[in-house]
């Protein structure tokens, strides 16, 4: 397991960072999964075993009780809280009333405490925005921010979910009123499904933010199960297709996923994971999983190395259409490299 920089920061994390979103199991995340804490026990002293060090989770996972599970897990497991990383989110809907929702002041505070009282812990390491409030200014977001990275309830702050404009404007208003500042990004990105290399990679890039990688077997997609012919009875995609992902496109990536995974026995999620960890933006992929197999499988993705041959055909099959105005700076700007 090879650990990486969180960003700009000392902070080191894991390549492969465990996913708790298939802990517990209430209302509409049933369909991720309903580990109960036996079976989360397994898979995070599995993952720990291996030598990932990096768990994410958020407040709205299973209404609390992912949380509540992974930190039950960590005291069940006996493990050393400093040798954690903790990330959760906020911004969904904990609660009917009208500021139980949202980047206010009133409910990134409140929710920051009881993430830390479901955790069990008297800090969170990373404490990520789930996604953008259009209703609250960010100055108001990343003020409260700031005041939980002051008290010490927060190590670090992220983001989740932003787009480029949203996530520089944020770093611009960090620098000018001296705030904590994101330092990384929790982003969809697979090989089915490229479209952040447009505006988001260059930016993390430009300000050196780390990249975790959310559903990076697009929702099940790239588990091995489906092909252009060929679908499971019962899975996932079956119950709830998303994200949203060109499927005609995908199955001719899969189709030479496959032909390397065969070639190289390994399973096609490897090559999946695999692929992404050869990516230079990436700094963690988040993997989940409902059981055991499912984690050991993923877990071996670390060792499956891809040689140069091999990366080239999967970027020639699955690169993304150039969109304005990335093919104009891409012409204009080739005199100047």
């Amino acid at each position: 397991m090879k650990y990486n920089l969180l960003g700009n920061t000392g902070l080191k994390v894991s390549e492969l960072c465990l996913g708790t979103m298939t802990f517990g199991g209430k209302g509409m995340w049933t369909s991720f999964g309903t580990l109960p804490q036996e079976e989360v026990d397994l898979l995070v002293k599995k993952s720990v075993d291996a030598g990932i060090n990096f768990i994410d989770t958020a407040n709205v996972y299973s209404e609390g009780l992912s949380e509540q599970l992974t930190g039950q897990s960590i005291r069940n497991l006996g493990l050393h809280r400093d040798d954690l990383v903790l990330a959760t989110k906020v911004r969904g809907k904990m609660g009917d009333g009208p500021n139980q929702i949202g980047l206010s002041r009133k409910h990134i505070l409140q929710q920051a405490d009881e993430s830390l009282k479901r955790l069990n812990t008297d800090y969170i390491d990373l404490y990520q925005i789930h996604g953008y409030d259009a209703l609250t200014p960010l100055e108001e977001t990343l003020s409260a921010l700031d005041n939980l990275v002051q008290s010490g309830k927060v190590r670090y702050i992220g983001c989740s979910n932003l787009a480029a404009w949203q996530i520089m404007k944020a770093l611009g208003i960090s620098a000018r009123e001296h705030l904590a500042k994101f330092v990384s990004l929790q982003a969809y990105y697979t090989i089915a499904g490229r479209d952040i290399e447009h505006e988001i990679v260059p930016l993390l890039a430009d300000q050196q933010l780390g990249l975790m990688v959310w559903s990076p077997l697009a929702g099940g997609l790239l588990s091995g199960k489906y092909g252009r012919h060929t679908a499971p009875e019962d899975g996932r995609r079956i119950n709830f297709d998303f994200p949203p992902v060109d499927k005609e496109k995908a199955f001719d990536v899969i189709e030479i996923m496959r032909e390397i995974a065969t070639s190289k026995g390994i399973t096609i999620p490897q090559v999946a994971l695999s692929w992404l960890l050869h990516q230079p933006s990436v700094t963690s992929v988040i993997i989940g999983a409902k059981r055991n197999d499912q984690l050991e499988d993923n877990l071996k993705a670390v060792a499956s190395k891809l040689s140069a041959d091999e990366l080239a055909r999967l970027d020639e099959v699955s690169k993304p259409a150039s969109i304005y105005p990335g093919w104009m700076i891409a012409r204009q700007g080739a005199d100047r490299k």
